[in-house]
């Protein structure tokens, strides 16, 4: 054997054989370490994936010394090993070495029922998988007698091949394994691992066992056994146990409902296996439990009995939800099982967003009305709507609601805040609807396959179906679907496990992790979220509130500087309360402020009928209205007059929000640890347009400070968003304190892209190879990269003490925190609802370090 062994790659597993995953895959490694705590695993042959290969391409061996490994075995089952058990592999064959003669000596030590049922599932098998006979031919009534099905069978095989069943348990064995080896390395299975994550290359190896057959005289049957709940991770002991049969998919058939405890599979007798055999079952307990120990994780336990004899088959990865992944990472770690790093290795960062908003239930039925870009994670049920007005008159009856809108703008600001969900037939990951979605925590769904008529105020399907204003809808943000009528939701997660990895994951990370907040309630949620600060508050949010958009609008419109003066000077007392709550709630965290950012027109109806509201709101003519709105409109706003350019235009704006800035500094700061504001000047692209606000700012620092007598520091920073503020750092940086890189516009600008529309072909695009990825939803280490690493690097040559951080929705991807902390960033700033997978995934990046 030997020698064969040294040809072909056959290693009989045992204690010290040369068993790795990376060349005969993960069960067989497994089947090792099982041989390794002395449990009963019966006789193993490991092929590798070399030998696999070779089966594959045709080379000949000799099966009869394969076979004289297993001595006396009556029967032999072959099972796939690839490295990686997602990535799936043929079926496993049982009962190998079925023929005539074992058949009438099965008959005489177990009884007729049960050698025609191992023979008749090994014609069936054998026919159907591995001579790719018609599966039809070989499907039989379950009323027939097991005797006549046995019969039916081995005439429909010699009919179709001409031949009898093949006898020669040798020549059963090697069909079997060339065809395993051969469906593996077919176009359609790489297709299919390809999909899973595999490489194109991978391997298979090949397990042959000994069988324990599960059927016969005494107690007999097959189970799994583990000792958590999959659903939640809660330790119990749990599996499904099956008298009188063979296999994995055997005890998975059936009448048995899908969450049965073992224990409460009963036999003829009305007994369970905990009753009917104590001693057997105690023995599958502490067995379960030594793997869990030894092999380091939460294992489901394959198991045979035979005649009252116990063997153990395999030993798999216990399937689980993110939410029982979550609580037995935490729990092996608290029992001392794997150290608290391995615990934060385990639990998938983005996975976190799944368990910490409310879910569709997976298990509920799926009505699937329209599918999209999920945008913004979570599930929520309501009434769908077509405008902010009437999604604010629901909230105001207590009803939930989903906004449906072709796409939103700054206006539906009202609307969007009322609604549990929100519905659009365009945009991307970045757009307005997604982006402040992920702000406020609510699901949303962009660019689905509808068709809106907002004047009739219905919603038309893809199939053809129409909804109308107020029929129920449930959203499935996470999954990026749209469901017809109300589906059960799950509740999200924030327990003692999840605040036990959160702990340990901030004690390792070595970057920061702030959040986006433009509201005292996203400030709120951030706090809750244990972000460590602000990284970008956008003020022009607080202007869509109630009567501060009526007073901004007046402002717009205002024709005389004093009038422009006295609205803006009616802002100031809002900006300031809202300053000051801010600042309270995150009390001794750095908060960073952007000043005014969006172009004027934002703020201003977009249709016919709203600028006839605003005209009588106003008391001004309709055509004044209307020439106004036409006057701010521009070609390309995202290009035009916002940001810093709004403030040299109009700085009486910036100035506005820079005094009620210093006023709620001074007032927070009475009242609890000293603030330190950080300004933060948007959309910059010169050196010069830095001075001249800087020079603004201070003026009314000083102006502040002289009439109230307080004194009081701030930080100025840049919001890097243009290639040239990029490139330029160096210049930039010798005015400012900080930069912080807003990626969603600078992703924009470097592509000459709109985030908006990129939606409608980046599918496309990225099929085709064009881009790996949307640059929108993951950060362009290349191009957009690249930008930041210059920005970075030219910032810190001109002011070495420069502070460098990203605030765009790219800094709560994992990857991109990755590429932030190779290149030295200070923080990264993302949506409330992302700060615990960022905390998580920067945690991760050390603790993969330190393994």
């Amino acid at each position: 054997m030997q020698q064969e062994s040294d040809i072909l790659g056959f290693t009989r597993i045992r204690r010290v054989a040369p068993i790795a995953v990376e060349t005969h895959g993960g069960r067989a490694k497994c089947l090792q370490r099982l041989i390794r705590l002395d449990l009963p695993v019966p006789e193993t042959v490991a092929l590798s994936f070399d030998a696999v290969h070779r089966l594959a391409e045709g080379y000949r061996f000799d099966k009869k010394a394969l076979l004289r490994v297993f001595g006396d075995a009556p029967l032999l089952t072959v099972r796939p090993s690839s490295e990686d058990p997602d990535w799936g592999g043929p079926g496993a064959i049982l009962n190998i070495g079925m023929n005539d003669e074992r058949h009438a000596e099965l008959t005489q030590s177990h009884g007729a029922e049960a050698a025609d049922t191992l023979y008749l599932r090994f014609v069936q098998s054998f026919a159907v998988h591995v001579e790719r006979l018609d599966p039809e031919l070989f499907e039989f009534d379950t009323s027939m007698p097991v005797a006549e099905a046995l019969k039916a069978a081995l005439d429909a095989h010699e009919d179709e091949t001409g031949e009898p069943f093949p006898q020669d348990p040798a020549d059963q064995l090697g069909q079997v394994l060339r065809s395993m080896a051969r469906a593996w390395e077919g176009t359609t299975a790489r297709l299919l691992r390809q999909a899973k994550g595999a490489p194109a290359d991978a391997g298979l190896g090949l397990i042959v066992q000994a069988m324990s057959l599960g059927l016969g005289p005494g107690e007999s049957g097959a189970g799994v056994m583990q000792l958590v709940d999959s659903n939640t991770g809660a330790s119990l002991i749990k599996g499904r146990y099956k008298r009188q049969s063979q296999g994995r998919e055997a005890v998975n058939t059936g009448e048995y409902d899908a969450d049965e405890a073992l224990y409460l599979t009963r036999d003829k007798r009305g007994l369970s296996l905990e009753e009917a055999q104590p001693e057997l079952f105690e023995t599958l307990v502490e067995m379960s439990k030594l793997c869990r120990v030894r092999l380091r994780e939460e294992m489901q336990v394959e198991f045979t009995i035979e005649n009252g004899q116990l063997s153990v088959l395999d030993a798999v990865r216990v399937q689980r939800s993110s939410r029982a992944a979550l609580r037995i990472a935490v729990q092996l770690a608290e029992d001392g099982i794997i150290p608290r790093e391995e615990a934060i290795t385990r639990v998938p960062a983005r996975s976190l967003t799944e368990l910490l908003h409310q879910q569709v239930d997976p298990k509920g039925k799926r009505d699937v009305v329209a599918k999209g870009i999920a945008a913004s994670p979570g599930g929520a049920v309501g009434r769908i709507v077509f405008n902010s007005s009437v999604a604010q008159s629901y909230e105001s009856r207590g009803e939930p609601c989903i906004l449906v809108r072709r796409e939103t703008t700054p206006e539906d600001i009202r609307g969007m805040h009322s609604s549990v969900g929100i519905l659009t037939e365009r945009g991307g990951v970045t757009s307005h609807a997604a982006v402040i979605a992920r702000g406020m925590g609510v699901p949303c769904v962009v660019s689905a396959s509808m068709r809106i008529n907002a004047r009739e105020r219905t919603l038309t399907l893809s199939d053809g179906r129409t909804l109308e204003e107020g029929d129920i809808l449930t959203l499935d943000g996470s999954a990026g679907e749209a469901l017809m009528g109300a589906v059960k939701m799950l509740p999200p997660v924030k327990d003692h496990w999840y605040l036990q990895l959160m702990e340990w994951a901030d004690a390792i990370r070595d970057i920061g992790v702030r959040a986006n907040a433009d509201t005292p309630a996203d400030a709120a949620m951030a706090r809750d979220f244990k972000a460590q600060g602000i990284g970008l508050c956008r003020t022009e949010h607080m202007f869509f509130e109630g009567d501060r958009l009526t007073v901004m609008r007046e402002m717009i419109f205002a024709s005389r500087h004093e009038d422009r003066a006295e609205a803006i000077a009616r802002l100031l007392p809002m900006q300031r309360s809202d300053f000051i709550e801010l600042f309270r709630i995150m009390e001794g965290l750095p908060v960073c402020i952007r000043l005014f950012d969006p172009p004027l027109h934002e703020f201003l109806p977009s249709d016919r009928e709203g600028a006839k509201e605003l005209a009588e709101a106003l008391d001004l003519p309709l055509s004044d209205v209307t020439r106004r709105i036409e006057w701010l409109s521009e070609f390309n706003p995202m290009l035009g007059m916002r940001g810093v350019r709004l403030g040299i235009t109009f700085p009486e704006i910036y100035e506005m929000q820079a005094r009620a800035i210093f006023e709620a500094t001074i007032e927070a700061s009475k009242h609890g640890a000293p603030v330190v504001p950080e300004i933060m000047i948007p959309l910059v692209s010169a050196k010069r347009e830095v001075e001249l606000v800087k020079t603004q700012i201070d003026g009314v620092a000083a102006a502040v400070r002289n009439q109230t007598g307080a004194d009081f520091t701030y930080r100025l920073g840049v919001m890097v968003e243009t290639p040239r503020a990029a490139l330029r750092a160096g210049d930039i940086a010798q005015s400012a304190a900080f930069l912080s890189f807003g990626t969603n516009d600078l992703t924009q600008m470097a592509y000459g892209l709109s985030r908006d529309d990129a939606g409608r072909f980046m599918n496309s695009y990225v099929q085709q190879g064009v881009f790996p990825e949307d640059p929108f939803h993951m950060l362009d280490f290349e191009g957009v990269g690249e930008l930041l690493k210059i920005g970075a690097e030219r910032g810190r040559q001109a002011r070495p003490e420069l502070t460098v951080a990203v605030c765009g929705e790219h800094g709560g991807n994992p990857e991109s925190i990755a590429f932030c902390r190779a290149a030295g960033f200070d923080y990264v700033s993302c949506s409330p609802f992302r700060v615990p997978v960022a905390r998580l995934a920067a945690a991760q990046l050390v603790a993969y370090g330190a393994k």
